[in-house]
């Protein structure tokens, strides 16, 4: 019999780590335009690491609120350059991982942390490139008794991550990337990266056109008078 709720899977499905590449030279912002705006994390999952770009392939986990036992194992099975993607409930009341984990975390290559929860010895990620991710901070330890489960479909705040899927985190944020969309997405997003490349030279050398402003505005019903500003 199953034990659903406390098990173990492989990872079925992985990028290539060409594509997962590819996505360094990208902003999040334009990752998540392009993507309609629904695959990113709220505004309170940021990063705590020092500076640095995070990259990789999700390795899910799904645990109790305040146990980390089922992280430790991720951190043991991780390719080099997995992201261990947590969903901790956004529970603040313990952290999921600290200075120790973030140790055994880069011995073994992983690529970075995504807890949706709280870490601690905030000193010592933030003295650090090794990125981080998370909701919060607090001094109080976890357990580790389980259950939880690793590379299974999850939920971070509504952001529904699946193993395999890839992870791109800045300073902006963070957007996960759905594995079947991912060279469509990159495509668009570069694309954009271009678009506003040339708004920014046509605001350096004064060509830019604002008209679309007034257009907009008169569209909408609103007198535009000029004389008044």
């Amino acid at each position: 019999m199953e034990n659903r709720g406390f098990r173990i899977l492989p990872i079925t499905n992985r990028p290539s780590k060409e594509l997962v590449n590819a996505f360094r030279s990208v902003v999040t912002p334009h990752i998540s335009d392009n993507a309609n705006r629904i695959y990113g994390a709220n505004a309170n999952m940021r990063p705590y690491h020092k500076s640095g770009k995070l990259t990789g392939t999700a390795l899910t986990v799904k645990t109790r609120p305040g146990d980390n036992l089922m992280v430790h194992k991720a951190i043991d099975m991780a390719n080099e350059g997995d992201v261990i993607v947590v969903d901790a409930g956004g529970d603040l009341s313990n952290a999921i991982v600290g200075e120790i984990m973030l140790r055994l975390a880069k011995r073994n290559r992983v690529g970075g942390f995504v807890i949706n929860g709280a870490i601690r010895d905030s000193a010592a990620f933030a003295s650090e490139h090794f990125p981080v991710y998370a909701c919060g901070i607090t001094h109080k330890g976890p357990y580790k008794d389980g259950p939880g489960e690793i590379n299974v479909p999850i939920s971070l705040d509504g952001m529904i991550v699946n193993p395999g899927d890839i992870v791109v985190g800045d300073e902006d944020g963070l957007v996960i990337v759905p594995l079947e969309s991912a060279e469509e997405i990159l495509k668009l997003a570069k694309k954009q990266q271009g678009a506003e490349e040339d708004i920014m030279n046509s605001i350096a050398d004064g060509t830019v056109d604002r008209t679309w402003v007034d257009k907009t505005l008169e569209q909408k019903g609103v007198d535009v008078n000029v004389n008044s500003y």
